[in-house]
């Protein structure tokens, strides 16, 4: 179809890990042969999917296996999943820095790439240099590039460095010019990897500004990988989990990041009955379905179940609750009276205590759960740094500082002007 940019069919990438040779000459002949020819490998091995968690039995691994996409003109995609997952050799082969094992890929006009600092600049060139050979690269005349240079040279805030060899540039440097590059020459699909880490909080929020535009003001395809959820679902119209080398779901982002962080499963705590008058029997975190989870967007209320065994009721007694930071800082902490709950004869009482979408930054947290008394004279029971969850970015302002300690809570803040 006309509005397709990519279209990827039964993609595949093995890796050979330790020697490269078949073992005998006339094998490495027919090896090279058949790649001359553009036929498979005679001396692959079936391989193994990429998972580094598990020691494998063969030589050869499968970094991607079976992809197969089709991306529209205008799409902002993007791509997530673990560390190994194949994210970066998808772009790699996209991008043809490197070619696949086996399949097919299909890209309309110029493939513009940021894949790792330093990728398509030639050191001992200045930045001048360098923004002209990489326009030189994918087929643009001299005057096409004079026309956007001053925009790159402003975009990325090196100009008084401009005339100076690349490799005396600082990393971040580096990457500002490399990306403002990448954006502006012209190019009808933009490849970005996770690079833009390196940059400041500033200019990595300009570069989110800048790849909108290139996607929905400009209609340029645009692959993004990063780690940063709340980048992703802020950017993307689409986006790709990999899991192992292989397309485990393509959708809209909001799906596709909560599929991604509810793979690791919700640990529910369970304790022992206890002789104590009132003890903790269960606790497990979930959302506003009651499914069990201890992933949540930041948008999302989350839910403590709370399971309290009752040996020996008294109104004094009380549940006292506390969200702590993965250092145990304490976000806040509250206090109930189980006498609210509690009715006569009740041996067991489940509580839910509910914490608003909204309010507490994405960041990972656990709870302090503590049943005492008002005075807290007495502890029955109490459970420390239990039931951890995690709180991802879904799109708020904040999305660019994920990661950044910028506080616990995000207030609803009330502005005003005095004068007139």
């Amino acid at each position: 179809m006309s509005d397709i940019a990519i279209k990827v069919e039964n993609l595949s990438k093995a890796y050979q890990l330790g020697d490269f040779s078949t073992g005998t000459i006339s094998r490495d002949i027919d090896r090279w042969w058949a790649r001359i020819r553009g036929k498979e490998d005679p001396f692959l091995k079936i391989g193994e999917a990429n998972d580094r968690a598990i020691k494998g039995t063969s030589n050869i691994v499968w970094s991607l296996k079976d992809i197969n996409l089709e991306i529209k003109q205008g799409d902002a995609i993007g791509i997530i999943g673990r560390n190994g997952a194949g994210k970066s050799t998808l772009l790699k082969v996209l991008s043809r820095i490197t070619s696949p094992t086996q399949g097919n890929i299909k890209i309309k006009g110029r493939v513009a790439s940021l894949l790792e600092v330093g990728t398509g600049f030639h050191p001992e060139l200045s930045g001048r240099e360098n923004i002209y050979l990489n326009g030189a690269i994918l087929g643009m005349r001299k005057k096409e590039i004079a026309r956007k240079f001053d925009e790159i040279v402003d975009f990325s805030g090196v100009e008084r460095y401009i005339d100076t060899p690349v490799k005396r540039y600082s990393s971040g440097m580096y990457v500002r010019l490399a990306f403002a590059v990448a954006a502006y020459l012209e190019s009808e699909t933009l490849i970005v990897d996770e690079v833009l880490a390196v940059g400041d909080i500033e200019f990595q929020k300009k570069c989110l500004g800048k790849m909108n535009d290139v996607s929905k003001g400009e209609g340029r395809t645009v692959l993004f990988v990063s780690h940063n959820m709340g980048s992703i679902l802020q950017l993307c119209n689409e986006c790709i989990l990999l899991d192992q080398g292989r397309v485990e779901k393509i959708g809209l982002p909001e799906d596709v990041v909560k599929d991604y962080y509810n793979k690791s499963v919700n640990q529910v705590s369970l304790f022992s009955g206890k002789e104590s008058d009132i003890y903790i029997k269960q606790l497990f975190t979930c959302n506003s379905e009651n499914e069990e989870t201890s992933n949540f967007s930041h948008s999302e209320d989350i839910n403590l179940r709370i399971v309290i065994g009752i040996n020996n009721y008294d109104p004094i007694q009380n549940i006292g609750l506390a969200l702590l930071t993965r250092d145990k800082r304490r976000v806040f902490t509250v206090n109930k009276a189980l006498s609210e709950f509690y009715k006569a004869g009740d041996t067991e009482i489940i509580v839910d205590f509910s914490i608003a979408g909204g309010l507490i930054a994405p960041m990972n947290y656990s709870f302090l759960i503590a049943l005492n008394t008002r005075t807290g004279l007495i502890t029955y029971d109490m459970q420390d740094d239990i039931c951890p969850v995690t709180v991802f970015d879904n799109g708020t302002e904040f999305a660019f500082a994920e990661g950044m300690d910028y506080g616990c809570i995000i207030v609803k803040d009330k502005w005003k002007r005095i004068n007139s």
